[in-house]
């Protein structure tokens, strides 16, 4: 069907006397003009809104899983805190208080002893002070071989109490090298025993403030 535009009177008054499909098309027209209209002003806002809250949704949902998990793992965290605490109470009492030190120093000099070595030197420096102990470094040469070495140092880490050893340097010695057909060797090294330290003791000293010029 051919349709002659200029022959339509386009008032609206008189649009009931419009084509059939002039007034089909003028409908789609306003169809769709009002729908963009109405998703401009309202429903464009409300899309909006809407990806707002599914983001936040997401979120809510990734931080209740996380608590979840927590919540899940409370019990086993809680066994582990008090495996821990009791581990390090375990080393704590391993640490020998201020009036057992000197029993340390015996044990460490009674163990180079047992194990067949010559002490050439045995000297305790100061203690150092860490953050909840001290540690006690003894500066030793001892005189001996490779087998009583090896005796010494698995005896100092039988001991009951913590004793590391550093700094090991092992050379020969010039003077009365031979013992009994064997070489003679000259370990020196340190070894660190630890003290714990109550809370008084760990924290250092205030500084003291200089009064203010008058």
């Amino acid at each position: 069907m051919n349709l002659d535009l200029t022959q339509i009177d386009w008032d609206l008054e008189r649009a009931g006397t419009w084509p059939l499909a002039v007034k089909a098309l003028v409908i789609g027209v306003l169809c769709i003009a009002t729908t963009g209209v109405w998703y401009y002003l309202d429903t464009r806002n409300q899309l909006e809104e809407l990806a707002a809250e599914e983001a936040q949704e997401s979120q809510l949902k990734q931080t209740f899983e996380i608590k979840q998990k927590k919540a899940v793992n409370l019990e086993a965290y809680k066994k582990q805190l008090v495996e821990i605490q009791q581990t390090f109470g375990d080393l704590l009492k391993q640490l020998p208080d201020k009036t057992q030190v000197p029993d340390v120093l015996v044990d460490v000099s009674q163990t180079g002893l047992a194990s067949g070595l010559e002490f050439e030197l045995f000297k305790p420096a100061e203690e150092v002070n860490k953050e909840f102990y001290a540690e006690l470094p003894i500066q030793i040469r001892v005189v001996g071989d490779f087998l009583k070495f090896g005796t010494f140092v698995s005896g100092l880490a039988a001991l009951p109490r913590i004793v590391t050893i550093h700094n090991i340097k092992i050379s020969r010695r010039t003077e009365g090298n031979t013992k009994g057909g064997k070489e003679q060797l000259l370990m020196d090294a340190v070894v660190k025993t630890y003290r714990y330290l109550d809370e008084t003791a760990a924290k250092p000293p205030a500084p003291k403030v200089p009064p203010k010029p008058k």
